[in-house]
């Protein structure tokens, strides 16, 4: 006989749960045969819960064993969580990997070859660029968590504010090589107060916080990673301060 799961989630006209849909897919994929029963209303849900004792749904039965939502099912299976919690490195992983990327193809686009001094210099630009986009999104989380270890934020509360901007316009003017004179000077003053405003809180105080630089709310330890982006955009300025000028 085979593997049998039965499977309650919200589809009505206006709503389909995704997390159903996500039961639903692993479940297909574990080779399971999938009885999926709708809950097609509200009121349906509401009266499902209260008969079942649970609070959410979906909720998902195993050859008969009542398992529970969605993330019980993935321990069930054997599964990794798929929400994670605490400490991640994994949002400035994929954005150095893509910028990394980005910075090979528009090296062969503009040289027709693989420069690695051109890259070196795409790749942190586009980081930049990135990190700033992931901080714009949400300026006022951002500026929450970045409050809490920068030194000059900490006295002019309108820098954490400002910085993401600073970011990102020298990140964008770098990529292009034009107003150097302005974007290098920019980029090195965030970095080197970044730089030492996180080693003082990792390496002197020892506190354990997150780190803005991917965004706020993006579970990054404040350590290592914040000290190299900081230390990266030191060395690009340098580094664009000596070629141009």
């Amino acid at each position: 006989m085979g593997k049998k799961a039965t499977l309650y989630r919200m589809v009505t006209s206006d709503h389909i749960c995704p997390w159903g849909l996500k039961a639903k897919g692993v479940l297909e994929r574990g080779g399971f045969e999938v009885d999926d029963r709708h809950l097609v209303s509200e009121e349906e849900a509401r009266v499902f819960k209260e008969d079942h004792g649970v609070s959410e749904t979906p909720q998902i039965q195993i050859d008969g064993e009542w398992v529970g939502d969605y993330e019980a099912m993935r321990r069930h299976l054997g599964l990794p969580p798929e929400q994670k919690e605490g400490p991640t490195y994994q949002p400035v992983i994929v954005i150095f990997a893509v910028s990394f990327g980005m910075a090979l193809t528009a090296s062969y686009a503009m040289t027709g070859g693989f420069q690695p001094i051109r890259i070196l210099e795409l790749f942190i630009a586009f980081s930049m660029c990135v990190l700033g986009i992931m901080k714009l999104r949400d300026l006022s989380a951002f500026s929450t968590e970045f409050l809490s270890y920068d030194l000059l934020a900490r006295k002019f509360v309108r820098y954490a504010y400002v910085y993401p901007f600073v970011e990102t316009g020298a990140g964008i003017l770098m990529i292009g090589g034009i107003f150097i004179f302005v974007a290098a000077p920019a980029a090195l003053f965030i970095g080197t107060v970044g730089a030492v405003s996180v080693f003082k809180a990792v390496y002197i105080e020892k506190r354990e916080l997150s780190c803005a630089c991917a965004g706020g709310g993006s579970k990054v330890p404040l350590g290592f990673v914040s000290l190299t982006e900081n230390v990266m955009m030191m060395a690009m300025a340098v580094w664009m301060l000596v070629k141009h000028f």
